[in-house]
């Protein structure tokens, strides 16, 4: 099976995202050219440490460079302020200098914390994301966007920040537990959704199959993902606009995932796929597709083994103007109003303000009734 490669075209802030089997081995020779000594300091968690820290280190012992590792607690939690600036100081403890490489190995969490580290250490200093979940390939590791967790709300502290590199290795999805693959696929579908009714068509047809482990699938729904997000990135770099598409769900996502402590009741793939039922439901609602369209990306979503609706959210909450409260914390939020990201149609996303408080509010009440 041969390597794919999408170029994110940024001009001075271009890079390359590699996707295949194997690259933790050939980490070294993909890493070098970046390199001005050899040497990298490489942020993880105690998870992926465990199961591919020492595959990292020899793969780039082959080219004679050394890595210093930083590992933290595995979990949402970790992505907030304690083990951020425990992340700077331990960078600046060893050293690290400008022109040096920060590694962010894992999953979304490491891939935006240590991003952001990055980011604000010595005015900021080049990373390589090699990120080792499903949803952190196909969505958090690429197009530059690092933060952390406030109490407010989250992502709400952070910046843009591209990395010189991604390398996405397949192989390592082959040790991901089903619920966090299944939750990686829940930003996968999104991309049919929100701009490839094709996609998503093709995903009804092979979903199953990526999802037990056939690799050659799964690298080709890991390329087409990345091909639309860097294709929006290149378009509108800090989502001023088209960019704001890649929200399809995240606004509902947002405040259940606040709701339920970002902890593991609910994880962000899981909120990101009950998120895209509850924008197509709106949709509908608003006259703007057919009920048909909500009901084929729910039977998609159950056909895979994935969360559909708020009553597959296990214990307690906010009753719907709760839920809209946390949603007004959401970074999309303009003067004062929620912006959704409607469609008319799979494939056919758009944002949308101004939408009826009363309506959202319903739609809500009613999906906790139903629990």
């Amino acid at each position: 099976m041969s390597l794919a490669t999408v170029h994110v075209p940024l001009g001075a802030r271009a890079y390359d995202v590699r996707i295949g089997p194997g690259l933790l081995t050939r980490a070294g020779a993909e890493i070098a050219p970046l390199l001005n000594r050899p040497r990298v300091f490489v942020v993880t968690e105690e998870r992926v440490a465990a199961l591919h820290l020492d595959t990292l280190r020899a793969g780039l012992a082959t080219e004679g460079i050394g890595l210093e590792a930083l590992v933290l607690p595995p979990g949402e939690a970790t992505k907030g302020w304690t083990q951020f600036t425990r992340t700077v100081e331990w960078l600046l403890e060893q050293k690290a200098e400008r022109k040096d490489i920060v590694v962010a190995f894992g999953g979304g969490v490491i891939g935006d914390l240590a991003g952001f580290a990055a980011a604000v250490l010595r005015r900021g200093v080049r990373f390589v994301q090699i990120p080792t979940s499903l949803l952190a390939q196909v969505d958090s590791s690429v197009g530059g966007k690092t933060g952390i967790n406030s109490v407010a709300g989250k992502n709400l502290v952070g910046a843009f920040h591209q990395p010189g590199l991604v390398l996405a290795d397949i192989t390592v999805l082959g040790t991901l537990t089903a619920r966090d693959f299944l939750a990686g696929y829940g930003e996968v579908q999104k991309y049919g959704l929100l701009g490839d009714a094709g996609f998503f068509e093709w995903l009804e047809a092979n979903g199953p199959a990526i999802a037990v482990g056939d690799d050659a699938l799964r690298l080709e729904a890991v390329r087409r993902s990345v091909q639309m997000k860097a294709d929006i990135v290149a378009r509108d770099e800090t989502e001023q606009g088209d960019r704001a598409l890649l929200n399809l769900g995240h606004t509902f996502c947002h405040a259940l995932e606040a709701a339920t402590g970002y902890s593991d009741r609910l994880l962000h793939g899981e909120g990101v796929a009950i998120g895209c039922a509850l924008a197509f439901e709106l949709s509908a609602r608003l006259g703007l597709v057919s009920q048909e369209e909500p009901s084929r990306v729910r039977e998609h979503l159950a056909a895979m083994g994935m969360k559909t609706d708020l009553a597959d959210i296990p214990g307690y909450l906010p009753d719907a103007e709760g839920l809209l409260d946390l949603m007004g914390q959401d970074k999309k939020v303009v003067d004062g109003q929620l912006r959704f990201i409607l469609a008319r149609g799979i494939g056919e996303a758009f944002v949308a303000a101004d939408i009826p408080r009363a309506v959202v509010r319903e739609l809500l009440a009613e999906a906790l009734l139903a629990r």
